[in-house]
């Protein structure tokens, strides 16, 4: 019965990622993917953007609540990761019974999950406001703009695991589409929300989040009605959508380990952003800068890891097991010299970057290029990182995902930036130089660990056979009915 349910392997594309040159099948899925990367972060700099021209106080304000609502959807993420690395192998195997119902268990956990946790954030984002410590010229408008954040925070949660699930199964353009649409139309919403035009109110930082929830919400509905018509890799039923008990315990602990390590790391900027917020608005709204640049040059090897990712899942699941590893070394290595080359840029040009998002505070400007020159020449342990971390999940190893981030945020940076800013005389200094310090030291632990080989004994299509038959009983049963 397992294998009536197999399917062949689709068209070229497979056969690419599959047999193909493993550089040719990268840049394929790597290239649209970034592109989709750097339009989804055309939200954020469009918000930085507009909310710079209201001054240091509104930057601050975005920069305090990007880390709290990145926590909230972290702790649902799990799911998101799990379900993606499933459909990937499932793809890789032949599968395609099985991605199609994966992706439907995993939209519906995503979405009760998403309103649970968006429902809990908004509620306690005074008080997290409160205990964070922020000055009261930033707090009505980060807590006006987390409020509206975790409203949408189901629209998030939804068109990120349709994206996930797209890449899983090779299929990286129609999410493309979508986001070049919606991040026009953000470009357009922001400075009217934002400022008011005629009829329409100025809501000030507040109007940038109600412009991103509407265009998200949009991206959101058409990657679900792109899922129900069933053309491009994933068709999904109304049917797929009845809980399958053994799939859901399957997905969360399996998940587990992935929520826990993405909340790690959205703890790890929430609790630089305590660090920070003690040194004033101005050093706040330097390191708001500093993140969004950041965030904004690391896009290249995000793509990349992402195309690692599903290539090494597809492999593994296909039982190509050096091949996936072949895929991560080159992954790396790419990673590595993509980042460092962005890191020599912003050196020179620094001032320049800051410049753009805040013009008009020259504080802001030499204390976010002095940021920004400690941490970018160390850049490529942050590409080395995202492909060897993308190779891990990708095999199921979630546990040795979520010990790098542990490492990273808990046990390197947080306390090294603690220590260097209040026991010595660098002061915020001492927080800029907790970035570089990090990125070698993890890329090192990360690199030692891939050679130490242990995760490619991991794979997800064999290990868990007992709930691929009860699964398959389940879609059975659905066909049959």
């Amino acid at each position: 019965m397992l294998e009536d349910a197999r399917t062949n392997m689709p068209d070229n594309r497979q056969k690419l990622f599959l047999e193909g040159p493993i550089g040719i099948a990268l840049l394929r899925l790597a290239l649209p993917i970034m592109a989709s990367n750097i339009l989804q972060t055309g939200y954020q700099l469009t918000d930085a953007f507009w909310v710079g021209r209201l001054g240091g106080a509104a930057v601050a304000a975005v920069a305090i609540s990007f880390p709290v609502t990145f926590l909230v959807i972290a702790l649902g993420a799990g799911l998101a990761i799990a379900g993606a690395t499933l459909s990937a192998q499932y793809m890789g195997a032949g599968r395609q019974d099985m991605v199609n119902h994966v992706a439907a268990q995993t939209m519906m956990m995503v979405a009760l999950t998403s309103v649970l946790l968006g429902a809990a954030g908004y509620l306690l984002a005074p008080h997290l406001l409160t205990l964070m410590g922020v000055a009261p010229e930033v707090f009505k408008g980060a807590l006006g703009f987390m409020r509206v954040s975790f409203v949408g925070i189901i629209f998030v949660f939804s068109y990120g695991m349709f994206q996930a699930l797209m890449r899983g199964v090779g299929q990286t353009r129609i999410p493309l589409l979508i986001v070049l649409g919606t991040v026009i139309l953000n470009f357009i919403l922001d400075p009217l929300f934002i400022f008011g035009w005629g009829p329409l109110p100025a809501q000030g930082v507040m109007g940038a989040a109600l412009a991103t929830l509407m265009t998200q919400g949009l991206a959101a509905l058409l990657g679900i009605l792109v899922f129900l018509r069933g053309r491009h890799g994933i068709h999904l039923s109304w049917r797929g959508f009845r809980p399958d008990l053994a799939y859901i315990k399957r997905a969360f602990f399996l998940g587990l380990p992935g929520s826990i390590e993405l909340s790690t790391r959205g703890l790890g900027p929430m609790a630089m952003s305590f660090l920070v917020a003690g040194f004033g608005t101005v050093t706040l709204a330097a390191y708001g800068v500093g993140a969004n640049i950041l965030q904004f040059v690391t896009i290249p090897a995000m793509g990349l890891s992402m195309a690692v990712s599903t290539l090494v899942a597809q492999n593994i699941g296909a039982g190509k097991i050096e091949r996936a590893s072949r895929v991560a070394c080159l992954g790396a290595l790419a990673g590595f010299g993509i980042l460092t080359l962005a890191g020599m840029v912003a050196y020179v040009f620094a001032e320049a970057f800051v410049a753009f998002f805040v013009p008009h505070d020259p504080e802001v400007i030499i204390q976010g290029a002095r940021f920004i020159r400690t941490m970018c020449l160390t850049w490529g342990g942050i590409g080395v990182q995202l492909c060897v971390v993308s190779a891990f999940r990708a095999s199921g190893n979630m546990l040795r995902a979520m010990m790098i981030a542990l490492i990273s945020q808990l046990v390197v940076q947080f306390p090294l930036a603690c220590t260097l800013s209040t026991h010595t005389g660098l002061k915020a200094a001492g927080i800029w130089w907790s970035f570089p310090v990090t990125n070698i030291v993890v890329a090192a632990v990360c690199a030692c660990w891939f050679a130490q080989g242990g995760w490619k004994k991991k794979r997800l299509t064999e290990a868990e056979r007992l709930v691929l038959v009860v699964t398959d009983e389940t879609i059975i049963e659905d066909g049959a009915g």
